[in-house]
């Protein structure tokens, strides 16, 4: 297995961030140089990457890439101020950290700039998307997973069981229409003319917390404007894949996007 060294950065706001770093097996700090990397936000957004085995991340490892996860703004176990700091920043500071985090790895030299790709599941899968309109020069690829693409459909189909949190949602992430402007300027879909980078898109058809209608739109739209994607739906899966044919059908997919998109 590939070891997930501890890491820091500064966010160019002052902010400490942390994460981890995972290099191919023989790297360590001291000889990793121009390496592939792949981006790897988490979800929630109010989680948290921990230390530990996490078999996705040494699957990308074995196959040659650096992996770089930060517990950006909002990320749990780093106290109440650092949580809330994450309040109605999608988008933004939050994905400003994630930016920072990249931009890290390339001043130490760890990563060859031409060759990294964004992914991410659920948040993650959000985070992948507004990389790469935010940063479409930073990017060479992005895999988004099950993420959201407009803030107006996602918080209008939020599940019966979230309906209590509704309130609290609108105070974390932002109200429809007292945040109407904010939402609309961090909803990936209406930016897509920004994109230069190709899109895999995974989804599964009946998700209750990210429509499916999330993936939908983010490809027709992507597709009006010509812009290379992929998208792979699972009409009997919900958010995340569980069935584990479905889980090979994807890995292996995402393989070879990535394989292919970052060896030009």
């Amino acid at each position: 297995m590939s070891n997930q060294l501890p890491i820091s950065y500064n966010s160019r706001d002052g902010l400490k961030i942390n994460g981890y770093l995972t290099l191919p097996k023989g790297y360590d700090m001291e000889n990793a140089n121009d390496l592939p990397v792949v981006i790897n936000p988490h979800g929630g957004p109010w989680a948290r990457d921990e230390w530990g085995f996490n078999p996705e991340i040494q699957f990308l490892a074995n196959r040659g890439y650096a992996v770089l996860q930060m517990n950006f703004r909002g990320s749990v176990g780093y106290g109440r101020k650092f949580w809330e700091a994450s309040f109605k920043k999608w988008g933004r500071e939050m994905q400003d950290d994630i930016t920072d985090g990249t931009q890290w790895l390339i001043d130490q030299g760890i990563a060859d700039k031409k060759r990294i790709a964004i992914y991410g599941g659920s948040y993650g899968g959000y985070a992948t998307l507004m990389g790469l309109v935010k940063e479409p020069q930073l990017y060479a690829a992005g895999v988004d997973y099950v993420g959201v693409s407009n803030m107006f459909t996602f918080m209008k189909t939020i599940p019966p069981y979230w309906e209590p949190m509704l309130e609290m949602m609108y105070e974390m992430v932002g109200d429809v229409e007292k945040d109407s402007a904010m939402l609309r300027e961090v909803s990936p879909v209406f930016h897509v003319d920004k994109i230069k980078a190709p899109l895999f898109i995974a989804q599964g058809a009946n998700d209750p917390r990210v429509n499916v209608d999330e993936s939908d739109q983010m490809v027709k739209a992507m597709k009006e404007k010509g812009i290379e994607v992929e998208y792979l739906v699972k009409d009997n899966e919900g958010h995340g894949f569980r069935n584990e044919e479905n889980k090979f059908d994807f890995y292996r997919a995402m393989e070879k996007f990535l394989s292919i998109q970052l060896s030009k």
